[in-house]
């Protein structure tokens, strides 16, 4: 059974990745110029605003995590189901993700730091290491984890454990959630 849905940060939740940014995210009013598709991935709590860096370049949800996110939130609060979503991410700023996790939102509405609450893992570390804490802070053992990277490396590491991992080469979509479903059983 799934029972913890983990998420790398950069270039598997989120685009750009945080190095790539102008500086600390901020909220704006989108121009007239971006697109539906882009206003739809860059959906905020303070909605119609959307996250930007000092450039005006917006921070986008891919679209299979917002997916994954709110289906992981109904399966466990509308059908009692024991799923959590958790982070495991090198990212080097922390700081500016925090910022992205406490605004940006899953298609249910819920910020990305409601969906993962205290089980993030940030640190420029092996990515084994995260699994260990978090397996650690929830009793979870790795055969119940998922791991959903667009890093080749980190996924072989992480399989290492006995966790069934997901590899998101260009961002995370729906396909893939529909894939690690597969591996426990669940479609």
């Amino acid at each position: 059974m799934m029972r913890l849905a983990v998420f790398d940060l950069d270039y598997t939740v989120w685009k750009p990745e945080m190095y790539q940014l102008y500086g600390e995210p901020r909220l704006t009013k989108p121009s007239a110029r971006v697109s539906a598709k882009v206003l739809r991935e860059a959906r905020t709590i303070e909605d119609p605003k959307i996250l930007v860096d000092s450039s005006g370049t917006p921070i986008q949800v891919f679209p299979g995590v917002a997916h994954a996110l709110a289906e992981i939130n109904r399966l466990r609060d509308e059908e009692g189901h024991d799923i959590r979503a958790a982070v495991a991410s090198k990212t080097d700023e922390p700081h500016w993700a925090k910022i992205c996790m406490d605004y940006l939102v899953a298609n249910d509405g819920s910020t990305l730091s409601d969906c993962f609450g205290d089980l993030v893992e940030i640190a420029f570390s092996n990515k084994k290491e995260h699994f260990r804490r978090l397996h650690k802070k929830t009793g979870i053992p790795f055969e119940e984890m998922v791991f959903f990277d667009n890093e080749h490396y980190n996924i072989t590491s992480v399989q290492q454990l006995g966790v069934k991992c997901v590899y998101t080469p260009d961002g995370m979509l729906e396909g893939h959630w529909e894939e690690a479903k597969r591996k426990f059983g669940m479609s």
